[in-house]
């Protein structure tokens, strides 16, 4: 018998928690597919689903065992591959008042929507089926380590103290790092500082956010896998970072050029979801505000530098992902306290210098291992199948050239724009660099 009982309560609040997480993977389609252009919109949609269905599978086979199974300190073991021996019994390692099982499917959900956010840097122009080959791949080689070193037992930044409360490291880090080293190996698209390049539709970004926002309450407090104090402080946190991010956004807009606009409200939002991930369970409230507050200027400075240094990171995955992710592993080393959960550690305010270096060891890490793995990946992929599609079929749109169908039947601004760069006719109006990118819209 456990000498823990199964909770039904702490059950129903991590299943349900894992539906929130789900979620996130439909808003995230939506906030991505809202910000390209129409002739692109349903392969952007998909990139996200698919990459649900394609690491679910993973997950179910072999990633679950690879991240959270026994092992050494840097990977887990195959013991629990197909999930075998994971079942309605707990795991007390993990979560000891819930199944094993729902401890599993709550992960699967995180390495699905890590892969996903990649996605976002190699719109337009990347072959979906060498995205789905690079997805599964990342998956085994980036992500399965990573989850391990900071989440399983025996990981060796675990052992280190380093705190990653939901996924700063594991999930955001590792995103924004691959996304930008995939979005060097790819290069631009071809209309990139050629022509207007602006989101087709901001409803779709806007709904997505909210969604994103929504779910983003099982991803950060679904973490503390029981419905108890720790849960409830990491859904007021996520909630505080989020809504300081935006109004920060929103205010530096109207400061910076006299207007906010919409999608960098909804990005500004997402900055603060992402910064607070790693310190929702481990900070006060009005920690929570000082990060959202910091994370958003400083992705606001990173996306109005991306156009300047010429990467074409199509949806400024590493600005968002990347950078907030860094400052929140970092600020977590600032204001965490044993006062809000006496599982973490105290960090700099509270006495500890020593947690920001730990907190920087854990993003260091992150960052080289992602960076190079893709890298590997990526050109493993490449040399293989190819990365890139056609440039007649980027003109085209990726919707139809991959997919054999398209967002707006009748022909959108979209399909109207890559109809004339095809014909090198000359209703497309060049612009300047800085009117060129996603930075346009998002300042």
């Amino acid at each position: 018998m456990n000498a823990v009982p199964i909770s039904a309560g702490d059950t129903a609040f991590v299943l349900v928690s894992a539906a929130f997480v789900m979620l996130m993977v439909p808003g995230l389609a939506f906030f991505y597919g809202g910000l390209v252009r129409g002739k692109s919109s349903l392969n952007t949609l998909l990139m996200s689903m698919a990459a649900l269905a394609v690491v679910s599978v993973q997950w179910v086979v072999a990633g679950y065992s690879l991240s959270f199974g026994p092992g050494s300190k840097w990977i887990g073991s195959f013991a629990w591959a197909g999930l075998a021996g994971v079942g309605a019994t707990a795991n007390a390692t993990y979560a000891a008042t819930i199944p094993h099982v729902a401890f599993a499917v709550y992960q699967a959900m995180f390495a699905a929507i890590t892969v996903a956010l990649i996605s976002g840097a190699v719109v337009e122009r990347m072959k979906f089926s060498a995205f789905l080959v690079f997805g599964l791949l990342w998956t085994f080689v980036v992500y399965d380590p990573l989850a391990h070193w900071v989440w399983a037992d025996g990981g060796w930044l675990r052992t280190l103290g380093a705190l990653d409360f939901a996924g700063g490291t594991v999930v955001h880090i590792s995103a924004g790092t691959s996304a930008l080293v995939a979005a060097l190996l790819l290069g631009k698209r071809r209309d990139y500082g050629r022509a207007t390049i602006v989101p087709h539709n901001v409803p779709f970004t806007l709904l997505g956010a909210g969604l994103l926002w929504f779910g983003w309450f099982g991803f950060n407090a679904g973490s503390a896998l029981a419905a108890n104090e720790v849960a409830a402080n990491a859904f007021l946190t996520t909630h505080t970072a989020a809504a300081t991010a935006m109004a920060t956004w929103l205010l530096v807009d109207l400061v910076r050029t006299g207007r906010a606009t919409a999608v960098g409200a909804a990005t500004g939002a997402v900055v603060g979801l992402v910064a607070i991930t790693p310190a929702a369970g481990f900070v006060t409230p009005m920690a929570a505000l000082a990060i959202g507050g910091i994370a958003a200027c400083l992705s606001y400075a990173a996306i109005q530098l991306r156009p300047r240094i010429k990467v074409d990171d199509a949806l400024d995955v590493f600005a968002c992902h990347g950078v907030a992710g860094i400052a929140g592993a970092v600020l977590t080393g600032v204001f965490a306290t044993k006062t809000v959960n006496p599982a973490g550690a105290d960090g700099l305010l509270y006495g500890n210098p020593g947690l920001v270096g730990v907190q920087l060891t854990a993003v260091a890490a992150t960052v080289l291992l992602a960076g190079a793995a893709s890298w590997v990946i990526l050109k493993l992929v490449e040399g293989f199948m190819g990365l890139r599609v056609p440039l007649g079929d980027e003109l085209m749109g990726v919707d139809q050239s991959e997919h054999g169908e398209e967002a707006y039947h009748g022909g959108g601004v979209g399909e109207l724009v890559g109809s004339a760069h095809a014909l090198g006719d000359s209703v497309v109006l060049p612009v300047s660099d800085a009117d060129s990118s996603l930075a346009l819209r998002r300042s």
